[in-house]
């Protein structure tokens, strides 16, 4: 047996602000729709990974999710511009990546990050 997909599910009465957020200002495209339930996510290969944290690292509160992005500078500017308040950074981290924290529309605690 191989796992072959992890999925982060967010409950929420208001569906329609995930669309905003990860599809508008992130980028994801749209991969399901059931009404009920829709599914962001890309089009590319998708690694599985699911992490444990006592932490989120530099001393800050544990993300809900961490999402990669190709261009942090971008993912940055996209958030600041649409008035979202960035919880932390843009830093450098010793662990050879750079990130913000952000919070969703569903008040989820967001690492945006890139590799340096």
């Amino acid at each position: 047996m191989q796992v072959k997909r992890i999925v982060t599910n967010i409950h929420t009465d208001q569906i329609e602000k995930a669309k905003w957020f990860y599809h508008d200002l992130l980028g994801l495209n749209l991969l399901m729709d059931h009404g009920w339930i829709v599914t962001y996510g890309s089009d590319q290969e998708m690694n599985i990974q699911i992490s444990f944290a006592s932490q989120g690292g530099s001393d800050t509160p544990t993300p809900d999710l961490s999402i990669e992005v190709d261009d942090l500078d971008v993912a940055f500017e996209r958030m600041r511009e649409a008035g979202i308040q960035i919880e932390y950074g843009p830093v450098d981290e010793p662990w050879g990546v750079k990130r913000f924290f952000v919070r969703d529309p569903f008040g989820k605690l967001v690492n945006i990050l890139a590799h340096q």
